[in-house]
Formats: C-alpha cells, sequence, structure tokens
C-alpha cells in the first residue's frame, strides 16, 4: 500500500531539507545536529534499500504557491497557500510500506516530525 507522508514546517528560509532551516535545529549542539543529520541520512538509505521510497520532493517557498477556488461560478485565485497557519506544506514523500503502522513508523522518524508536523495519509490507487 501506498502512503503520502506531507512534511509540514515553519522554516526561517525555505531551502532543504526543511529541518535544517529551523530555529529548533540551529539552537540545537553540533553533537546534537549530527545527530538529526545522521538519522536523516540512515532513514533515506534505509527505506532506498528497502524498496519503501517511492519518491520524494520538496516544494518551492509558500510565497510562490496560487490558491484556486470556484465559488458562485466565478474562479478566485488568491496569492499564498490555502492554510492559515505558521507552518506551511515543505514536501513529500511516497512509501510503500506494509501498512499504516509501518509508514507511521517510518514518518515519526523523519527529523521533521521533532520540529514541525508529519501527515500520513494512505494513497488511493
Amino acid at each position: 500500500m501506498k502512503y503520502l507522508v506531507l512534511i509540514y514546517s515553519n522554516p526561517i528560509s525555505w531551502a532543504h531539507p526543511t529541518f535544517e532551516q529551523t530555529d529548533y535545529y540551529r539552537s540545537a549542539s553540533p553533537a546534537e545536529r549530527t545527530e538529526m543529520d545522521t538519522q536523516f541520512a540512515d532513514l533515506m538509505q534505509e527505506i532506498s534499500a528497502s524498496g519503501e521510497l517511492v519518491s520524494g520532493t520538496p516544494l518551492a517557498p509558500p510565497a510562490t504557491t496560487r490558491t484556486v477556488r470556484v465559488q458562485d461560478g466565478a474562479t478566485v485565485t488568491t496569492d499564498g497557500p490555502f492554510a492559515e497557519s505558521k507552518e506551511q506544506m515543505a514536501g513529500y514523500f511516497v512509501l510503500d510500506c506494509v501498512d499504516m503502522d509501518r509508514a507511521a513508523e517510518l514518518a515519526a522518524r523523519f527529523p521533521d516530525a521533532r520540529v514541525g508536523r508529519v501527515e500520513v495519509r494512505p494513497i488511493m490507487e
């Protein structure tokens, strides 16, 4: 089953990996930063080797987003993302896991889960 892992963050500047652009990461000790970097690299290597990583894509900054809605038959566009929050979707990964528990287990290992939010959603096929 495929799962979409959505990374939400509120980075200082929009670059990737997003967790490295947060106050949390920047205020961490060098050893803590190295640990997070290593955990992310190890996770990427593990899910690549296991075949669970289908794809992963960082997104452009929220300021480059356009939201489109149709209201009363008229198309209305606004600059910026849909969500009215500090955290914005920064990127996503598609995983192919045996079940939701495994997908959630992997999602919890993304460093972004410490500094933002990581959402897991089944992909309908």
